[in-house]
């Protein structure tokens, strides 16, 4: 007799027992699986007419996990790094489903077999430091709010922090004096601390200093009184790099994005001397390898190295068409 498998079930012992009970999975992690389910349900009940607990891992077969894939790059525009990470999310799933079922593990290896998209790896987009000046001084700081934004990218800037550890942050995760420097908890649930510039230090302290904030409370709040989100640090970057184009018109040709302030720390660490290891730690990298970008990215060493090598000297000739018997043979 068939046996239907009782997916919902299989995927509730997932997030319970595996992710959260096995793996303690950050907060991160499990909200990434979650939506990559709710995307994989809601394509499922357009194709298959199911709802999610009707269905069954019969259901999702390799075909149509593949076509799932297909409907993100195509249907919804994402680009192959979100492609990868939803694949990644489903190939831990079925991996779960291979333990827990392996008289089932034909189906799951297909499932499983499905390869990630390769993609081109663009150079990382940074800040010169012109660039970084007109973004930094476009808030108005007659205001509370251009006050925070002021505060927010200069610590976005300096620090190098990813945008969830930037919105994550506390009044208490400051610490001023000698040593200034701010802790954070990033990704992996690594805790590290990234020392502040005395200026930069000044600026973040009257920044507490006049709310009169507690140290549990978020450094940098939304309306609220709570934390920014994402999309809200976002908005406060294209709001000011508006501003800002119009003292720097080579902002006109970037798209400011949190990111860009991690990169813009990083080539600024970088032009300083630091070694990539120093970089990696600073960023906080768990691969040494993964701080090569910035070091292709960095057109100023590649022109020192150019000047000190020793390169053929090139000669200017006077073009002369070739004859019209040749010509007519290469036109061929």
């Amino acid at each position: 007799m068939k046996t239907v498998l009782n997916f919902p079930a299989l995927l509730q012992a997932f997030f319970t027992d595996r992710l959260i009970a096995q793996r303690n999975a950050s907060p991160n992690t499990i909200a990434a699986y979650r939506d990559t389910f709710r995307l994989l349900f809601e394509y499922a009940r357009n194709q298959l007419r199911k709802a999610p607990s009707a269905l069954t891992l019969e259901d999702l077969n390799s075909s149509f996990i593949g076509a799932f894939l297909d409907h993100l790059e195509h249907d919804r525009g994402n680009g192959a790094r979100s492609r990868n990470a939803r694949l990644a999310a489903i190939h831990s799933f079925f991996r779960y489903v291979a333990y827990q079922l392996p008289e089932h593990s034909s189906s799951v290896q297909r499932v499983l077999a499905i390869p990630g998209k390769k993609h081109e790896r663009a150079l990382v987009e940074y800040l010169t430091e012109e660039e970084s000046n007109a973004l930094v001084n476009a808030p108005d700081r007659g205001t509370f709010t251009g006050r925070r934004d002021h505060a927010l990218m200069l610590v976005g800037i300096q620090t190098g922090l990813r945008v969830s550890e930037l919105t994550g942050l506390t009044c208490g995760d400051v610490t001023f004096g000698i040593g200034a420097h701010v802790r954070c908890v990033g990704k992996g649930r690594k805790a590290r601390c990234t020392p502040l510039t005395r200026s930069i230090a000044a600026v973040v302290k009257a920044w507490i200093k006049e709310r009169d904030a507690q140290p549990e409370d978020p450094l940098f709040p939304n309306c609220r009184g709570a934390h920014l989100s994402t999309d809200g640090v976002q908005f406060i970057l294209s709001k000011h790099a508006a501003v800002a184009q119009q003292q720097c018109s080579s902002l006109k040709a970037k798209k400011i994005s949190p990111h860009v302030l991690r990169h813009t720390a990083a080539m600024n660490l970088l032009h300083a001397g630091a070694d990539p290891a120093t970089i990696a730690l600073w960023l906080g990298h768990e691969r040494l390898e993964t701080v090569s970008i910035y070091v292709q990215a960095d057109l100023a060493a590649k022109e020192e190295i150019l000047a000190k090598s020793a390169t053929p000297e090139g000669k200017p000739n006077r073009f002369r068409p070739d004859d019209a018997l040749l010509a007519f043979l290469k036109s061929l």
